[in-house]
């Protein structure tokens, strides 16, 4: 064989002869393979004992039957999907990060579902139309959310409707107000915040409708609208609540509100009170607002106040109006309120005088002619038809079919001589009868009109003024008892004082029912407190006084069936809106106001959603007396609120405006001076007749009082026992005893 004879290869060849000699002088020994050392003969074990056996795998078939396997099959392919997570709720991973979801767009919530509640429904489509609609354009359906739907009653639902139609202008085309009338305890609250929580998460753009909302309620209710949010929704959202705090507070908090922007605001609910909104309403005017509702909205009553005018430069075109005595006084408040929701719909205000106000009330006149009257009944039905449009109203005879029965009793007093004596006094001394007469009301004619208002309280709120000798009391000191003092109340001294003392004790020995009273005076809850002290009744006051704060902790904490307090004193003027007090079911509505909302709206306090037991409430009146002009001033105006917002139209005309200026006069000689100016034709003999004599006008006098009653006649154990002191005749008003199958 040839080689290489290069020096390189030469080098290599000499290198592996010397390895060959040197393993031909020294031969490898021969190592054998060790055989590996048992887990037995070692004594120790390296096995996790978390180790399982493995399971010996085949590759034949469990199922050789071709039936068998092809039911194998389909056993496992019937089984859905599941994410293996214990619990787990969540979506399937239908949608991935960063996909955009392919087909139509879909609502929120399932339209299809039982019970649910649908706002908007987008129009049908043919097969054809539906092949050209552009899918990110479809409109969807709008439906309220299940968590809210569910607890909805069927007038709420039907409520629901009718505020989305009108904030979306479907109502009214350019127009987004519209105006929440129902009486109280129709859950006007629950029924904005459905609206709120749909308008804030859908639409039928597939979007949020809007991003921010606010709430302006009276400053009592602010804590109250919180809770009720909270208390529906779940914590889904965050409301802003500011119901206290410094300027510079309040401001940040508003600026941060208002700078909130996107589909997901943190905070898209603002509750502020009125007061709040008008000192800072500068900063919320900066920027736009996508819903705001007015609670208690008859405090806009008057297009003149710094309240209504910040308002109403507020940037927001939907508004919502919620008051449950929509007409107070007169027919241009109505419109106010009417133009701040849809503003221009009745026109201005000279022009709504004009063609509405003064023909509709020259018609509901006891004296006008009868061209007068059709005119009226002309323009009102014109109004009427205007105004539905953005108005709903329903009464509380929708509460028949869920609250126990009420009676509602207007009790007339006879005066004490000593009130009698003062009375006649000062009718002698201050006579501000030719005043009025003339149409002049001077400062002196309205402070003898609440002293004589006092005075039909009780004595002791007049005992100043007659130490002083002011105008009417001169010499009236010397008409008190010797050693009188206004330390101690004396009830015997009072007329009215002296029927609540009864109502009381009855109620206290005789049953477990708690008691509200509501006074317009914080001097007459004085009064309350002294005599609950002498008595040893438990009890609780909210007036004015009284920080927001703490009236939310009484008021639950009186509502609480375990609390031993007995009696809850209201002053109308602070506290008489919104409250719920369905821990009482006793009223006393100790003197009356000349605006009848305020009444009605204090009296609504125990017969509302959660009450379980017959509501009774006392309207105490001093009889022949101013409180009976106030009675029958009230049914007047009441008279005008029905027909425009109920549409009542058989709403009687006792009594004519010029007979309402008999103010400073006193019937000495009557049971009621109202029994006698209504007409009533139930009676025989100053007894009640049931049924009424044949041919006799039996229909109500004061359009909503079912009968009159004399002691035989009463249902009522509680006032049988004040009757031979000092009550001359009563007033009945059963709510729903047809319904419920009351006699």
């Amino acid at each position: 064989q040839r080689r290489s004879l290069a020096p390189s290869q030469l080098a290599k060849r000499k290198a592996g002869e010397e390895e060959e000699e040197e393993e031909q002088r020294h031969p490898p020994t021969i190592r054998k393979k060790q055989r590996p050392i048992s887990e037995t003969e070692s004594g120790e074990c390296y096995r996790s004992p978390f180790r399982k056996p493995l399971a010996q795998l085949t590759n034949r078939p469990h199922c050789l039957d071709s039936s068998q396997h092809e039911a194998f099959i389909r056993s496992i392919l019937s089984k859905p999907f599941k994410v293996p997570i214990p619990n787990y709720k969540g979506p399937l991973g239908l949608r991935a990060l960063g996909i955009k979801r392919a087909g139509l767009r879909s609502s929120l919530h399932d339209p299809f579902e039982e019970g649910a509640l649908v706002l908007y429904e987008p129009p049908l489509l043919s097969a054809h139309d539906q092949l050209k609609i552009d899918k990110d354009k479809a409109p969807v359906h709008v439906v309220v959310d299940p968590v809210l739907s569910r607890v909805l009653r069927p007038h709420q639902r039907e409520g629901v409707k009718f505020l989305w139609d009108c904030v979306t202008s479907r109502r009214i085309p350019g127009s987004h107000g519209c105006i929440m009338a129902d009486e109280m305890g129709l859950g006007k609250t629950l029924q904005c915040i459905t609206l709120m929580w749909t308008l804030l998460r859908q639409s039928p753009d597939c979007k949020p409708e809007i991003e921010k909302a606010i709430v302006v309620s009276p400053s009592s209710l602010v804590r109250n609208w919180y809770n009720e949010v909270e208390k529906w929704l779940g914590g889904r959202i965050q409301p802003l609540a500011i119901d206290g705090g410094s300027k510079e507070e309040i401001d940040c908090k508003l600026v941060g509100f208002m700078n909130q922007r996107g589909l997901r605001v943190p905070s898209p609910i603002l509750i502020i009170s009125y007061e709040t909104f008008r000192l800072h309403a500068d900063v919320l005017q900066k920027g736009s607002v996508g819903l705001v509702i007015c609670d208690e909205g008859h405090r806009l009553k008057n297009s003149e106040n710094q309240t209504y005018q910040a308002l109403n430069s507020l940037n927001t075109p939907r508004r919502v109006l919620i008051s449950g005595t929509p007409i107070q006084n007169d027919l241009l408040e109505y419109f106010s309120l009417v133009h701040f929701v849809n503003s221009g719909i009745l026109g201005t205000a000279q022009e709504f005088k004009r063609h509405f106000e003064i023909p509709i009330l020259k018609g509901r006149d006891a004296d006008a002619s009868e061209a007068e009257r059709q005119k009226g009944e002309e323009r009102l039905k014109e109004l009427i038809s205007i105004v539905n449009r953005c108005l709903i109203r329903r009464t509380s005879d929708i509460l028949s079919k869920y609250l126990p029965v009420k009676i509602e009793q207007v009790v007339c007093c006879r005066l004490t001589p000593l009130q009698a004596e003062l009375y006649k006094n000062f009718l002698k001394q201050a006579k501000p009868v030719e005043e009025l007469k003339e149409g002049k009301i001077s400062v002196s004619s309205l402070s003898s009109i609440t002293s004589l208002k006092k005075l039909c309280n009780h004595p002791a709120l007049i005992y100043d003024k007659c130490v002083e000798e002011e105008e009417g009391f001169m010499g009236a000191l010397d008409l008190f008892p010797a050693g009188y003092s206004t330390k101690s109340v004396e009830p015997q001294l009072s007329g009215k004082m002296l029927v609540l003392d009864y109502i009381l004790a009855v109620t206290k020995s005789t049953s477990n029912d708690k008691v509200v009273l509501v006074s317009n005076y914080t001097q007459t809850l004085d009064l309350f407190e002294k005599l609950c002290r002498n008595r040893r009744y438990l009890y609780v006051r909210l007036d004015g006084t009284m920080s927001i704060k703490k009236r939310a902790k009484i008021v639950e904490r009186f509502n609480s069936p375990s609390n031993p307090e007995f009696i809850f004193m209201l002053s109308s003027k602070a506290g008489g809106c919104g409250l719920n007090l369905i821990g009482a079911n006793r009223l006393v509505m100790f003197d009356p106001d000349w605006n009848p909302a305020n009444d009605e709206q204090a009296m609504a306090r125990v017969w509302r959603d959660g009450q379980k037991k017959t509501c009774y409430i006392y309207r105490l009146l001093s009889t022949g007396t101013i409180e009976e002009k106030i009675f029958q001033r009230q049914t007047h105006k009441k008279a005008l609120s029905s027909c425009v917002v109920d549409e009542e139209q058989d709403v009687e005309r006792h009594f004519s405006l010029g007979e309402l200026k008999e103010l400073f006069t006193l019937n000495e000689t009557t049971s009621s001076d109202t029994h006698d100016k209504i007409k009533c034709r139930r009676c025989v003999n100053g007894h009640q007749v049931r049924p009424p004599p044949e041919g006799s006008d039996c229909t109500s006098d004061l359009s909503q009082w079912n009968h009159c009653a004399d002691k035989r006649g009463l249902q009522d154990s509680v006032l049988k026992a004040a009757w031979d002191t000092a009550v001359t005749f009563t007033f009945h008003h059963h709510s729903h005893e047809e319904q419920r199958g009351i006699p």
